[in-house]
C-alpha cells in the first residue's frame, strides 16, 4: 500500500529500508529511500511501520521481515516431518 503519496513510498519499501539500513528517524527512512519529506502527513504512519519492523512485530505476510522468514522456514520444516507410524503397523 502507498504510504506517502508525495514520494510514492510503499509500506514494503519502508519495511525493507528498516531491515536493511536500521534508520532511527522518519527522516532517515526518506534518506534510505532516496527522497525527502514533502508535506509530512505520512510521518506518523512511517513511524508506526518503523516501530513494527524494527520491533519484530511485522504483520503476518511481511515478506521482508526476518521474523517472518524464520517462521516460514519453521513451518516448512514442520510440514516436511513425516507422521509417526503406529506401533501396531510396524
Amino acid at each position: 500500500m502507498i504510504v506517502c503519496s508525495c514520494n510514492v513510498l510503499t509500506d514494503t519499501a519502508i519495511r525493507t529500508a528498516c531491515h536493511a539500513e536500521r534508520p532511527r528517524t522518519t527522516g532517515e527512512v526518506y534518506g534510505c529511500l532516496g527522497c525527502s519529506p514533502q508535506c509530512g502527513r505520512c510521518a506518523r504512519t512511517i513511524k508506526s511501520i518503523m516501530d513494527q519492523a524494527l520491533g519484530g512485530n511485522c504483520s503476518n505476510g511481511c515478506s521482508v521481515c526476518p521474523a517472518a522468514a524464520a517462521a516460514t522456514t519453521l513451518d516448512a520444516a514442520v510440514s516436511a516431518t513425516p507422521a509417526p507410524v503406529p506401533a501396531e503397523a510396524a
